[in-house]
């Protein structure tokens, strides 16, 4: 395959690329948006494309924000792709202030802060949702007890919270996201059909330049003869 890596990368290498990817968050980021402006789609589609990213960047719906954007930005109009590079707002970085801002903000909206998970198990209650839940799905099978007490107590302090608390800053941030993409994909859409009309005219006047040289070689040739 033209794109398959020539070395291939192992598994823990694999995993520290989601943490830290090869050459920095800030080298990741221009490449995200470096394919975002060269899509080949009008601006409006790529911005509403970001918008449903980023809006989704928003919600707790861990491993499923690609399948997540992709469907709202389907129902949008939008751009597919856009919205899938658009989840990257969601990062290492960002995630710990989306999800604490979210959280406490859910909280506050429902009146629920006595259900409130601390913020420094934030991630670890995600994580042991997703053990129970799949000790449950085996248990189906194995005939053990399941237990779905815990993921009472998740979704009631966590998950919806989380949900309900990340719609206002999830539309405010996305909102932005859209105005400030928007011109500046149009205008690197125009720079980029400038010089290819440039590059054109250029390959035709030269075309028509070895045209005319050539046509003066034959006519000193036969006026010669």
């Amino acid at each position: 395959m033209v794109f398959r890596r020539r070395n291939k990368r192992s598994w823990p290498e694999r995993l520290k690329a989601l943490v830290y990817p090869q050459g920095g968050w800030m080298r990741a980021g221009y490449y995200v948006w470096h394919r975002l402006t060269r899509l080949p789609d009008p601006p409006h589609r790529i911005a509403r494309g970001i918008f449903a990213g980023v809006f989704i960047s928003f919600t707790p719906l861990f491993g499923l924000h690609f399948f997540a954007s992709a469907f709202l930005a389907f129902l949008m109009r939008g751009n597919i792709i856009a919205a899938i590079f658009a989840t990257f707002f969601g990062n290492p970085i960002t995630f710990p202030i989306i999800a604490v801002s979210s959280v406490q903000l859910g909280h506050w909206l429902l009146g629920t802060g006595v259900d409130a998970v601390p913020a420094r198990l934030i991630l670890t209650a995600f994580t042991n949702a997703g053990g129970e839940i799949w000790s449950n799905i085996l248990a189906t099978f194995t005939g053990d007890p399941t237990q779905w007490g815990k993921l009472r107590h998740f979704y009631y302090g966590l998950f919806k919270p989380y949900f309900v608390g990340g719609i206002i800053p999830g539309l405010i941030v996305a909102t932005v996201c859209y105005y400030v993409s928007l011109p500046i994909i149009l205008g690197y859409q125009k720079l980029r059909q400038k010089r290819r009309r440039e590059r054109a005219e250029n390959l035709r006047e030269r075309a028509a330049a070895r045209l005319r040289a050539r046509s003066s070689v034959d006519d000193g040739a036969s006026g010669g003869s």
